[in-house]
């Protein structure tokens, strides 16, 4: 797809906005313009279903967010929660190529409207953030530039009371331990470190509390020796 002109980004963003607010609670966003999209969404779906490399995949998700940044922007500015899988789908597209920022401003929109993403998923929009996000900070593939603390605290308050499954939960509260403890490194804790690693003791033991096997029992048992050799000093 070309690269819109600044006329054509106004005029996806403006019909964007009139088929979201067009869109009640629980119907489906409808219209022309939406049926573009979706037409377009199911040619980039093709085209990445072609791509056996996830690597590969990822950088042409990259390539293809650009053109949906007028449709989101539309959306999330006038709609009124109608069921859109334009915006739901990108909305992982957006996750897995680490613009999480992004992510979560659409997923704010989402939750608050109680959308459903779209079938090939399999989960809901909650559970989603919990498993993809977290896992993304455990497994090292975050870019370096992203803001574990932030990003994943505001995963937090979005999913704070929606129902999830315990393991996906306990993967968020390692991850918020795990960046807690970044800063420390892996010498002796000094006072001034000593409140990041007691947030990250808090965290841990929520994950433990609700997965047994989340594995942070060694970290546990490594972090509470650290402590106390800091706090009797």
């Amino acid at each position: 797809m070309a690269r819109l002109s600044p006329a054509q980004q106004h005029y996806q963003r403006v019909t964007a906005a009139k088929a979201a607010a067009a869109a009640g609670p629980g119907g489906e966003v409808f219209g022309s313009a939406y049926e573009l999209m979706c037409a377009k969404l199911i040619s980039d779906r093709q085209r990445l279903k072609s791509i056996q490399s996830i690597e590969r995949k990822i950088a042409v998700k990259r390539e293809m967010l650009p053109e949906y940044q007028d449709w989101i922007d539309g959306a999330l500015g006038a709609g009124n929660g109608g069921e859109d899988k334009v915006l739901t789908t990108v909305l992982v597209w957006h996750i897995d190529t680490g613009d999480y920022a992004r992510a979560l401003q659409i997923a704010a929109y989402a939750l608050q409207h109680n959308m459903s993403m779209p079938d090939q998923y399999n989960r809901d929009i909650a559970t989603m953030l919990l498993d993809e996000i977290p896992d993304a900070f455990l497994q090292g593939k975050a870019p370096p530039e992203a803001d574990g603390v932030a990003i994943l605290n505001n995963v937090e308050s979005l999913t704070d009371g929606r129902d999830a499954p315990d393991q996906a939960r306990a993967k968020l509260y390692k991850a918020l331990g795990y960046v807690r403890l970044e800063s420390t490194g892996e010498a002796d804790l000094t006072e001034e470190q000593l409140p990041a690693a007691n947030a990250a003791m808090v965290y841990l033991q929520r994950a433990l509390d609700l997965f047994n096997g989340i594995g942070v029992k060694k970290d546990i048992e490594k972090l509470e020796r650290r402590i106390k050799k800091a706090t009797s000093a």
